[in-house]
């Protein structure tokens, strides 16, 4: 699809959908939650591996741990960001779950992909929650045992990336308190 859409002609006549017009599919049943909204265009989600699970469920464990009061961890909840609406594995947002009745978040403090077999696409979202004001994004690769920490949203781009190997630590730039060894992440008990 995406060398498709890479072909102007064809990309020309493919048609764009608003969140409005995105969240009313939903609403009659013609999209289910295996898909999100980017860039105005409907994507269809990669089914999650278990290596994926597994780093989404170590991570959700830290996050809800460390994250201060005042802040909550969203696990694969949708942040509404102008044409897009994407559905981060993870992300930490001030404030409340009452505080979304009847609507998402704009931003996030904090927002995680797992990418095992998305990387395009996830690398692809930086400019997406950079346009947003999202300070920190962390693109964690557990097949190559890596974080990219991507810091400094200006224009809708991350000024700073940074990958991290497995030896090292994430130290959360945007949430006080908030760090993961990388080894302990990426890590099997056997």
């Amino acid at each position: 699809m995406s060398l498709l859409l890479d072909q102007p002609a064809i990309r020309a006549r493919v048609h764009r959908v608003s969140v409005e017009a995105y969240h009313r599919m939903g609403e009659l049943g013609m999209l289910d939650e295996s898909h999100e909204l980017l860039r105005g265009y409907v994507v269809k989600k990669m089914p999650k591996s278990p290596l994926h699970v597994r780093i989404l469920q170590k991570l959700l464990m830290l996050l809800i741990r460390s994250v201060p009061t005042g802040m909550f961890v969203r696990p694969e909840q949708p942040l509404t960001i102008g044409d897009s609406e994407p559905e981060p594995d993870l992300s930490v947002v001030r404030g409340d779950p009452d505080d979304w009745a009847d609507r998402h978040p704009a931003t996030a403090e904090l927002v995680v992909e797992i990418s095992v077999s998305t990387i395009e696409v996830d690398v692809e979202k930086a400019d997406i929650y950079a346009a947003a004001g999202v300070p920190e994004y962390w693109l964690v690769r557990p097949e190559q045992a890596e974080v990219d920490v991507y810091r400094s949203p200006a224009n809708g781009r991350y000024g700073e990336k940074v990958t991290l190997p497995s030896a090292d630590t994430v130290r959360c730039g945007s949430i006080a308190g908030v760090e993961v060894k990388l080894c302990d992440l990426f890590a099997v008990r056997a």
